[in-house]
C-alpha cells in the first residue's frame, strides 16, 4: 500500500522519510517529491509498505503528528486520475511576435539617447 505524507519539513529527505516510517513495518520505497528545477522538496512524499496492516497503522499514528513544528498529513495515496482537470501550462518565453528592442535613438546610444547638443 502506498501512503501520502504531506506538510513535510523542508529538512526531510528520502532517507529520513523512510526512517520515520520504518518503525511501522518494512518500507519498500520512500520518496520526497522535489521541484525539478531547484531540487528543493515540495513538502510532500510517498511511502510504500509491503504490508497493508503496517501502512494502516502508520496512517493512524503519524497523521497529525508534529515533526519539526509541522503537523503531518498522512493518508492512503490515491492514484492520479488521468481525467482530472489540470491547470493550463504557462508560457515563459518563446516567440511572442512583434519586435523587441528597436531604435533607442541618438548617435550616442543608450536609453532615451538622442542628440545631446544644446541649441
Amino acid at each position: 500500500m502506498k501512503i501520502y505524507v504531506g506538510n513535510l519539513p523542508w529538512t526531510v529527505d528520502d532517507e529520513k522519510l523512510e526512517s520515520m516510517f520504518s518503525t511501522y513495518g518494512e518500507v519498500a520505497e520512500a520518496t520526497v517529491i522535489k521541484d525539478k528545477f531547484s531540487g528543493r522538496s515540495k513538502g510532500f512524499g510517498f511511502v510504500t509498505f509491503n504490508d497493508d496492516a503496517a501502512a494502516q497503522k502508520a496512517i493512524a499514528e503519524m497523521n497529525d503528528k508534529d515533526i519539526e513544528g509541522r503537523r503531518l498529513k498522512v493518508n492512503e495515496a490515491k492514484p492520479m486520475d488521468p481525467d482530472r482537470p489540470r491547470p493550463p501550462r504557462r508560457d515563459f518565453g518563446g516567440d511572442r511576435g512583434g519586435s523587441r528592442g528597436g531604435d533607442r535613438g541618438g548617435s550616442r546610444g543608450g536609453y532615451g539617447g538622442g542628440d545631446r547638443r544644446r541649441f
